[in-house]
């Protein structure tokens, strides 16, 4: 058990990259801030973004550990390390998982300066919360732990594999308002939750019995939903990958959502932002099945009968009896009904103050966006994150410094405190060379130096072709 509980433990730590996106957000050089905030000031007049390159994202970490935290050399027994950490951490720390890679966007503005943009990304989202009880159980055993009820429903954890298809407006209403709304339709290849469980397990000295501990699982009430896995079974390797291809491309469970955002100019020099992204549901009802375990069980002991030696080797008719027993007072059901998933709705809000003004070489302001306000060189702002997860939200917080350092180049470092940590130290660099646009952004720059002490990771990069306002 504890060399399972290491193997776990250590997929989750090399793999945990939440979604916040805090450099992209209100960059509006890059085009794909769009997705970050459908109501930004749009400055070019058309972009095209490269198919599959124009924006690989990559993001999450774990609340609570960090791969250096376990498998770092400091001389410590592993054992040690892992038993400290499995204390040290709570039922509401969490490794999440969260990967979009893009495969195609497109934007241009239409005579009636409305700004359309569309595209289609796919996207693997992942967290589980840490079962800090079973975790103890599985590591230390129940016999120090007599009459203490674990925690069976703090088994949290949620995977979804989809890909979203986009289409947006964005358009300014007046002279300081800027809106803008994005429809989206979710494709699912492959999903699987299990949430909102109960039960506990309990050991106890037995009383007026042979035996003496009682074990006791009560009201064990644990569901699990998938769409998607079950038809995998018995496939070929091979065949996967065109499968879930298929259910990209509308062949999968569906979906709508929408995003909504917008900017405001409050003075010439202040600007304030907000958006919810992701409000909306898939509605899964193809290759659904849903395993629910309810019901109680105690346990007495275990019998052993030793058959007499001349009748053979002996058997131990009870451990069949016992699965029996333990299936009919805690039956597994399966259920092939559809069911209903919220999507983890995200939002965004900032502050911005720009000083600096842009000047070309007659002198004259150079205003690039639109009219949306005065462009300015340079930008000091906060901003603030949250995301829906199973057990509530988790937020952020982030500082940023903003300038344009040249007319092809802007820059934007940002300083971030979330459920990570409180010393995420981000920057993002974009560049617009002629028609060609590039960007790359980047979280816990202090950390590069050894990527296993850090909590979270974060990167970002893209390529497309923009056109902007002559």
């Amino acid at each position: 058990m504890k060399q399972l509980l290491t193997f776990i433990l250590a997929f989750c730590l090399t793999a945990a990259i939440g979604q916040n996106k805090q450099l992209l957000y209100g960059f509006e050089e890059i085009p794909q801030s769009l997705l970050a905030n459908p109501g930004v000031v749009v400055p070019q007049k058309k972009h095209f973004g490269i198919p599959f390159l124009s924006q690989l994202h990559i993001n999450g970490g774990a609340s609570g550990v960090t791969v250096y935290d376990i498998f770092g050399e400091t001389g410590e027994d592993i054992n040690s390390k892992i038993r400290r950490k499995i204390f040290e951490m709570e039922n509401t720390d969490f490794f999440t998982t969260t990967q979009q890679l893009e495969i195609l966007n497109f934007g241009w503005r239409a005579k009636n300066e409305f700004y359309f943009s569309g595209g289609v990304y796919q996207e693997f989202d992942f967290i589980t919360y840490f079962p800090r009880d079973l975790a103890i159980l599985a590591w230390e055993g129940n016999q120090q732990y007599l009459d203490y009820g674990f925690d069976l429903g703090e088994v949290s954890a949620t995977a979804d594999l989809l890909t979203v298809y986009h289409f947006g407006a964005n358009k300014k209403l007046g002279k300081k308002l800027t809106a803008g709304l994005r429809l989206k339709v979710y494709s699912s290849m492959l999903s699987a939750r299990s949430t909102n469980n109960s039960g506990t397990f309990t050991t106890t000295i037995a009383e007026n019995s042979l035996n003496i501990y009682e074990h006791r699982i009560d009201n064990a009430d644990i569901t699990l939903n998938t769409t998607g896995i079950a038809s995998l079974d018995g496939m070929q390797g091979s065949e996967i990958p065109g499968e879930l291809i298929g259910r990209a491309f509308f062949g999968g469970n569906f979906g709508l959502g929408i995003d909504l955002g917008a900017t405001y100019d409050v003075t010439d020099n202040i600007q304030a932002s907000a958006s919810i992204v992701d409000l909306g549901a898939i509605f899964h009802s193809k290759d659904a099945e849903t395993y629910q375990a309810r019901g109680s069980y105690t346990l007495n002991g275990i019998q052993l009968i030793f058959p007499p030696l001349d009748e053979g080797e002996p058997t131990f008719p009870y451990y069949d009896d016992l699965e029996d027993e333990i299936e009919r007072e805690i039956p597994i059901d399966t259920i092939n009904s559809g069911y209903t998933q919220l999507r983890p709705v995200k939002m965004n809000a900032s502050v911005k103050y720009s000083f600096g003004r842009i000047t070309g070489g007659s002198g004259e302001c150079d205003c690039t966006n639109m009219g949306a306000g005065v462009s300015r060189a340079q930008a000091v702002g906060v901003q603030f994150y949250s995301i829906m997860r199973p057990k509530g939200p988790q937020m952020a917080g982030t500082l940023f410094y903003y300038r344009r350092l040249w007319e092809f180049l802007s820059a934007k470092a940002t300083y971030t405190a979330d459920s990570f940590s409180f010393s995420n130290v981000g920057l993002a660099v974009a560049a617009d060379i002629g028609k060609f646009n590039f960007y790359i952004a980047a979280d816990n720059l202090l950390k590069y130096g050894n990527l296993a002490k850090a909590k979270s990771v974060s990167l970002q990069l893209g390529f497309n072709i923009k056109i902007d306002e002559e």
